[in-house]
């Protein structure tokens, strides 16, 4: 089965979410969460860590991540594994695979002519404002 992630990046006063608008297919021109493929024999925090790195310079130092949840579509063969963290300073974020921006937390995620997923990236927003004070963000 192959593996892939996404990284909900919340801003230093967690009041901001970091997305990406894709350059490429799947999902070329809507908006999406930073992530990618998790390689064979890679644990999936280390995957995630990796992801964030090399597409916005964000490192283990400037956040720490929390497994949210997973999507396991079984006849595609494929797994998304979520991750929750909230930058602990102010980073300047960079990237050259897809143009990243701060996005507030009030809009419609749902929206599947804004946003990558089919309605997963709206779940994954219920989720994340669920788990805010669980997780103190």
């Amino acid at each position: 089965m192959q593996s892939y992630n996404l990284i909900a990046v919340l801003n230093e006063s967690g009041e901001k979410i970091l997305f990406c608008k894709r350059r490429r297919d799947p999902y070329q021109g809507l908006f999406n969460l930073i992530g990618g493929k998790i390689e064979p024999g890679e644990a999936g925090l280390d995957a995630a860590y990796r992801e964030l790195w090399e597409e916005t310079s964000i490192t283990k130092d400037d956040i720490s991540l929390t497994h949210l949840m997973d999507f396991v579509y079984r006849l595609d063969d494929c797994m998304v594994e979520v991750y929750i963290g909230k930058l602990n300073k102010p980073v300047s974020v960079q990237g050259e695979e897809n143009e990243l921006f701060w996005s507030g937390m009030n809009h419609d995620f749902f929206d599947q002519t804004r946003y990558a997923g089919e309605g997963n990236m709206g779940h994954i927003m219920e989720h994340l404002r669920m788990a805010r004070k669980k997780l103190g963000i």
